[in-house]
Parts: structure tokens; sequence; C-alpha cells
């Protein structure tokens, strides 16, 4: 019988991050306490720009908009946000999306797999993704389990699973 095997990945549904910075600016728009504070939130390139006119009220924008990730199933694992920046008049924050598990983490999750996993499974970095293969589905559940337990500073998702 041929290995069952699974793709652990850590990708960002651009089209649903795209509904929420939509539905944070409206909100941004309309809010009372925006009034008169100068707050945006827009894409620059693959990152997004929050502006106000302090920094508090650039906290509190992006504040709006983890929560609207938040209601369109993204995690905020996958949301790199830096520090309100002073910029003349304005503060801003620069955040950026992350997309793919990179070599530490990858590494990482297989010694996990290695050393908590069941026997007979086998992990192989592929990119920016791992596979993960065994005889066994129940071996391949129980990762999935061990992996979902475990408090990793990235968002994984679990595709390809045959």
């Amino acid at each position: 019988m041929a290995d069952s095997s699974f793709d652990i990945v850590s990708k960002v549904d651009r089209q649903e991050a795209d509904n929420a910075l939509n539905q944070a600016r409206k909100e941004i728009e309309q809010r009372y306490d925006f009034r008169g504070t100068d707050a945006s939130i827009e894409w620059i390139g693959e990152q997004i720009l929050i502006k106000a006119n302090s920094d508090d009220r650039a906290l509190a924008a992006l504040d709006v908009f983890q929560s609207k990730l938040i209601k369109r199933g993204i995690s905020l694992k996958s949301l790199d946000s830096g520090e309100p920046q002073a910029s003349g008049k304005e503060y801003r924050i620069v955040s950026s999306l992350k997309n793919g598990i990179d070599q530490d983490n990858a590494k990482k999750i297989g010694k996990i797999i290695r050393d908590e996993g069941p026997k007979g499974v086998k992990s192989q970095i592929q990119g920016d993704e791992l596979r993960v293969s065994s005889k066994s589905r129940d071996d391949l559940q129980e990762v999935i389990r061990l992996l979902k337990s475990k408090d990793l500073d990235i968002d994984l998702q679990f595709v390809n699973y045959r």
C-alpha cells in the first residue's frame, strides 16, 4: 500500500485579507472616535499602511483591522505589525502578512514530528511547506493533533490530505 501524506502550509487568502482591510477602512471612516484624526488604512504593495495623527489612534486603527481579520478567519499569527513611527505630523504603522514557512520554523516543526510524533512518520521540507507522509492515516491524524496543540508562532494549515 502507498504512503498517505499531507502538506503543512502557512498561507493567507489575499482576497479575505483585502475584504478585512476594506471593512476596517469603512469602520474607521464612520466611527465617531476617529473623526478629525486623519486615520486611514491602505495597501502599499504587499504591505499595509495605517496612518493617524497620534500613536493611540494608529494603534486603535490597527485593533479595528485585527478584529476584522479574526472575523474573516485569518489568524493574527499571520500579521506582522511594527510600532507606531512618527513621520512629520502623523504616526504610521507598517504591517505585512506572512506567507510560507521559513526554514527555522520548518526545522522546528520537523523536530517536533520526529521527537513527539508516532514512529514511521517522515517529514521533508519542500520550499516554504512541509510534506508529512506515513503508511498509517491514523498516524497522520495524530501528527495534525500534535501540531495543533503546540503553540507555534506561525499559522498552520493542513492541505492535500491523501
